[in-house]
């Protein structure tokens, strides 16, 4: 039966693929990551920067960004964040439970046009997620690539995601990675203020003309970090953002996810900075 239901998945984008939880990882007080394998056994390629529709089954499905490398396809990861009763259901789960998978889809972070030139990712709050494959991806191959400067902030120490991952990036492969935090308790010795301000501290470390910035994180805090490196003399093709929306077919048919004349699901969600300035200026969209 499962076999049945797998392969008609694989022809049919509305149907679910079933997955196995294989791991569960705790990342903060409401966020886990769940590592996930077919139950067919198949591999699952995938672009990093691309999501699933990920189903909590008799509850529903919710659009999560795949965290995981796409060096290895043959296990999945998501990180998730219990808001609603879907993803509450989805961060309980324990190995061994089922979910349905359908992806992936979406437009995925410029990795092939990065090669050889510096990049700066940008991340915010759960924004990480979205971007950790490419900072798997960039440091797997890390001789394709030139400098590489991470930012990332988040709301206090405690929702800090990838805690362990953050110190082996910068110790093991010589990574610039500065985090921040808005609110600081009485043990937290690092940065503290907006991700956009530790620009003042990279200026030196990469070259403008030569770098490819990735970015995700809540809409303000994208705003101010593209006026920064417009500032620092980097094109705006050459700025690329992940947009969220309410996506629910994840195939364009439904129109929940329209952003001016795209639809995140299908043309983003990851888009140059470029093709959607003069919608991103725009308050009501």
């Amino acid at each position: 039966m499962i076999e049945d239901v797998a392969q008609f998945a694989a022809a049919d984008p509305f149907v679910p693929t079933p997955f196995t939880v294989v791991r569960r990882r705790s990342e903060t007080r409401d966020t886990v990551t769940i590592a996930l394998r077919p139950r067919n056994g198949a591999d699952f390629p995938f672009q990093a920067g691309q999501f699933n529709m990920v189903s909590a089954f008799g509850i529903g499905e919710v659009p999560i960004s795949v965290s995981s490398s796409p060096d290895y396809p043959e296990v999945l990861e998501h990180t998730i964040r219990a808001v609603g009763a879907v993803t509450r259901r989805l961060v309980a789960l324990k190995p061994g439970d089922w979910v349905g998978i359908r992806g992936p889809f979406g437009q995925g972070w410029p990795l092939r046009e990065a090669k050889g030139r510096d990049v700066v990712v940008v991340a915010g709050g759960l924004g990480l997620a979205p971007l950790r494959p490419v900072i798997l991806s960039v440091l797997a191959h890390r001789d394709a690539y030139r400098r590489f400067v991470l930012l990332y902030g988040t709301r206090t120490p405690e929702d800090l995601l990838f805690k362990r991952e953050l110190e082996r990036w910068r110790d093991r492969f010589g990574a610039e990675v500065l985090v921040t935090v808005d609110r600081a308790d009485t043990e937290w010795r690092g940065n503290v203020g907006v991700v956009p301000a530790l620009f003042g501290q990279i200026e030196k470390h990469f070259d403008p003309a030569n770098t490819i910035a990735m970015v995700c994180g809540p809409d303000v805090m994208m705003h101010f970090t593209v006026r920064e490196l417009e500032k620092r003399g980097v094109a705006d093709r050459q700025i690329y953002l992940s947009l969220e929306r309410n996506m629910k077919c994840a195939l364009a048919f439904c129109g929940h996810c329209q952003y001016g004349p795209y639809f995140i699901c299908k043309d983003g969600p990851v888009f140059p900075y470029n093709r959607i300035e003069f919608l991103y200026r725009l308050r009501e969209i």
